[in-house]
C-alpha cells in the first residue's frame, strides 16, 4: 500500500464493467483480467500526496528575511547574530570586503570606536579613519530583539571634504581681498593726513598704487563671481554649436591690437564643438594672458586649434622659466601659486587655472599641463567634436 486514499468511484465503475461483459455473456476469466488489469492502471495512475515542506526554526526563517531586507539599501548595512556578520549588503562589501560575512563583527570593524558600539543595544558613533586615514562614517547601531541587530554605516568623508574646502577657499579669498584692501586703506589714510606733508611726485605715485591695487582687487572680485557662476551651472550641459579655432582666432587678433604684444602668433583650424561662447572665450583669454605674464618676453607665444580624431585641441605654449614638477598636481588649485611675489607683481589673481578647469569640466573635456624648466610650458585642453556628440545634442 502507498498509503493514500483509494478512487472508490473508479473501482466501482470497474466492477461494473466486469459484471455486466459476463452477463452479456463474456467469458469469465476474460472479464476477471479486464477487472484486474482495469483496477492495475487506477493503482498505477494515482499521484503521489506532495511531500510535508520541511521545518524550519524561527532563528533562519528570521535570517533570510534580514538578508534580502538589507540587500538593496545604497548605504552599508551589516546584519549581526550576536556578534558575527550573518549578512552584508553589497554596499558594505565594497566597503569592508566581502570576507567579513561569517566574521566576528569586532574583526571586520577593527575600530576602537565603532567596536565600543557593539556593547550597547543600540547607538551611533562618527569613526574617523574606519576605512582610510581621512574616512569618516556616522556608524549607528539598531538591536532588532535579543539575538539580531543592524548596523548602518553612513560615508560623511565627502561632506567633510566639501565643508573643508569651503573654509579653506573662504579663508583664503579673505587674504587676497584684505591683502588689497589695506594697500589701499594704508596710502589713502597717508594721502588724506595732513601733517604727513607728501609731496607731488611721492603723492602721484601712491595714486598710482592705490589704482594699481584697486584694479586687482576688482579682478579678483570678478574672478570669484566668475567662478561662482561656473561651479553653479557645471551640471547643464552647455547646446551652443562654436568654431573653437574661429574664436581662438579672433581673440589672438583682439590681443595683439589691444595689448600691442607681437609675440602672439595662432594657427587655428575650424573645429565645430558644442559648449558655451563666453565660458570657452575665457578659456582661451586666460591660458593667453597667463602665456604672456609667465612665458619669455623675447620668444612668441602659440596659440593653436587642431582636429585629432573626434576631439578639438586648444594648444597655448610658452618658452618662458618653466614650471616645476611638484607644483604640476595642484596648479589648478584656487589660489595656488609656484611664485607668490611674481603672481602679484603681475596682476595675477590665482584664479586662471581654476577656472579654467570648471569650465573644461563643465564642457566634458580634458585639461593637461606640460612643463620644463628652463623650456617652458603648454596646456592642452580637449573637447570633443559636435560631430561626435550629434547623436546625443537635442
Amino acid at each position: 500500500m502507498k498509503g493514500l486514499s483509494l478512487p472508490w468511484f473508479s473501482i466501482t465503475v470497474a466492477i461494473t464493467a466486469a459484471v455486466g461483459m459476463l452477463l452479456a455473456g463474456a467469458n469469465l476469466w476474460l472479464s476477471i483480467a479486464v477487472l484486474i488489469l482495469w483496477l492495475a492502471t487506477l493503482w498505477l495512475a494515482t499521484p503521489e500526496p506532495p511531500m510535508p515542506a520541511p521545518v524550519q526554526d524561527e532563528g533562519s526563517v528570521s535570517r533570510q528575511t534580514m538578508i534580502e531586507l538589507v540587500e538593496p539599501f545604497s548605504v552599508p548595512v551589516l546584519m549581526l547574530d550576536d556578534q558575527r556578520i550573518v549578512a552584508a549588503n553589497a554596499a558594505a562589501r565594497e566597503a569592508l570586503g566581502p570576507h567579513i560575512i561569517g566574521q566576528d563583527a569586532r574583526v571586520a570593524l577593527r575600530h576602537p570606536e565603532a567596536i565600543t558600539l557593539l556593547d550597547k543595544p543600540n547607538g551611533s558613533a562618527v569613526v574617523r579613519g574606519l576605512t582610510g586615514s581621512r574616512s569618516i562614517w556616522h556608524v549607528s547601531r539598531v538591536s532588532i530583539d535579543e539575538r539580531f541587530s543592524v548596523i548602518e554605516l553612513v560615508n560623511r568623508t565627502v561632506e567633510a571634504d566639501i565643508s573643508r574646502s569651503h573654509t579653506d577657499f573662504v579663508a583664503n579669498a579673505s587674504h587676497e581681498l584684505r591683502t588689497p584692501l589695506s594697500s589701499i586703506i594704508g596710502y589713502i589714510e597717508t594721502l588724506s593726513d595732513p601733517d604727513a606733508k607728501v609731496d607731488a611726485v611721492t603723492a602721484a605715485r601712491f595714486h598710482n598704487t592705490v589704482l594699481r591695487e584697486a584694479k586687482r582687487l576688482q579682478s579678483l572680485v570678478e574672478d570669484l563671481m566668475s567662478l561662482s557662476r561656473i561651479e553653479a551651472e557645471k551640471h547643464e550641459l552647455p547646446r551652443e554649436r562654436i568654431d573653437l579655432g574661429q574664436l581662438a582666432a579672433s581673440i589672438g587678433g583682439e590681443v595683439c591690437a589691444t595689448v600691442g604684444d607681437t609675440r602672439l602668433q595662432v594657427a587655428a583650424d575650424s573645429a565645430v564643438v558644442i559648449g558655451d561662447r563666453q565660458q570657452l572665450d575665457q578659456v582661451i583669454r586666460n591660458l593667453i594672458d597667463n602665456a604672456l605674464k609667465y612665458g619669455d618676453h623675447k620668444t612668441p607665444v602659440a596659440v593653436g586649434v587642431s582636429v585629432v580624431g573626434n576631439e578639438a585641441v586648444l594648444k597655448v605654449t610658452d618658452h618662458g622659466d618653466g614650471i616645476h614638477p611638484d607644483h604640476i598636481p595642484y596648479l589648478t588649485r584656487r589660489f595656488y601659486r609656484t611664485d607668490p611675489g611674481r603672481s602679484r607683481a603681475a596682476g595675477g589673481t590665482g584664479l586662471g587655472l581654476a577656472i579654467v578647469k570648471h569650465i573644461v569640466e563643465r564642457h566634458r573635456g580634458k585639461l593637461d599641463i606640460v612643463s620644463r624648466l628652463g623650456e617652458g610650458t603648454s596646456v592642452t585642453v580637449r573637447v570633443a567634436l559636435a560631430a561626435a556628440l550629434a547623436p546625443r545634442v537635442s
